[in-house]
């Protein structure tokens, strides 16, 4: 099926999506006000994290529904399918590679789908402040 919008609106639109999700800054701004004390977005680490906090080797991951193919609300775009069934299959299989690594070299990894906090935001803040408690007093 042919696109609807023209290769250069299509282009803006896509130069429009921002790295950082307002609904990331809300949740980065709750944590924070929880005393929760990190880094976002750190290019130095594997797979760029979210949130980190690398003195007790905590990662935390939002996941957007659209990019990393949600379970519940993922829906596949109608046009040019072979190019976005490409890309959203190696999002997924580098998901698993940063979650195995960091796995494999001691972190605590977390990760967050969009979903989780846009329906439940208060209740995904806690859980994390919790996750992020618990790990740093089982940190080595």
């Amino acid at each position: 099926m042919p696109d609807k919008i023209t290769r250069e609106q299509r282009s803006k639109n896509m130069a429009a999506i921002r790295s950082v999700s307002k609904i990331e800054s809300l949740f980065s701004k709750a944590l924070w006000a929880n005393g929760i004390r990190f880094r976002r977005n750190v290019r130095k680490l594997f797979g760029n994290p979210d949130i980190a906090i690398q003195k007790y080797k905590i990662v935390i991951f939002i996941d957007s529904c659209f990019w990393h193919a949600c379970p519940i609300h993922f829906t596949r775009p109608k046009s040019n399918q072979e190019y976005w069934d490409k890309k959203i299959l190696r999002n997924i299989e580098r998901d698993r590679e940063v979650t195995k690594y960091y796995q494999e070299n001691g972190w605590h990894i977390k990760r967050i789908w969009e979903h989780s906090i846009r329906k439940e935001f208060e209740n995904t803040v806690k859980e994390t402040v919790f996750f992020i408690h618990k790990s740093k007093s089982t940190h080595d």
